[in-house]
């Protein structure tokens, strides 16, 4: 059997109005992780701002102790949503299934206004990155339908930890 690996989690909540005390997104994820057995190496909130979003992520990619990136917020299509703009370039792979999955698994309950989440996923210098939308539902939905599930090397038929010790290969 496959023993479980705990991986380290950075989570980013991109906002031009949320503090920690009203970030019921970025709480939801930090209590999902923690309860699955992962570690929350770092939390921050960013404004939406995709300078300020790529600055922190970009350091974030080299730490070699962080294995993951979650960021809530910004995946809208409003002026201000900028996430997808700030993360896209840093990507060395995307996961379209990722955003694809999302979207799907959101129909069933927002139906047709899925269409306005541009959730993404993908890999950067070894670093998996989810970007979420910010609300919280959706936030939930993307933990505990998808991203649980790939983080967890027990996972069969595959999982994306298995996969960590690959992502660098030339």
């Amino acid at each position: 059997m496959t023993e479980f690996k705990t991986l380290n989690v950075a989570i980013l909540t991109v906002s031009d109005s949320r503090n920690e005390t009203n970030d019921t997104s970025g709480k939801a994820l930090v209590e999902r992780i923690s309860n699955t057995g992962h570690f929350v190496a770092d939390k921050r909130i960013v404004a939406d701002n995709i300078y300020h979003i790529r600055a922190i992520v970009s350091q974030w990619i080299i730490e070699e102790k962080i294995d993951v990136i979650i960021s809530t917020g910004g995946t809208g299509v409003t002026g201000r949503d900028g996430t997808p703009e700030a993360i896209t370039p840093l990507l060395d792979k995307v996961l379209d299934g990722f955003g694809e999955t999302f979207r799907y698994l959101s129909f069933t309950d927002i139906k047709t206004s899925t269409i306005q989440s541009r959730a993404i996923a993908g890999v950067a210098n070894g670093t998996y990155i989810f970007c979420l939308p910010g609300s919280t539902s959706a936030c939930k939905m993307a933990w505990d339908s998808i991203i649980q599930a790939q983080l967890d090397s027990r996972t069969k038929p595959c999982n994306l930890v298995q996969l960590m010790p690959r992502l660098l290969e030339k």
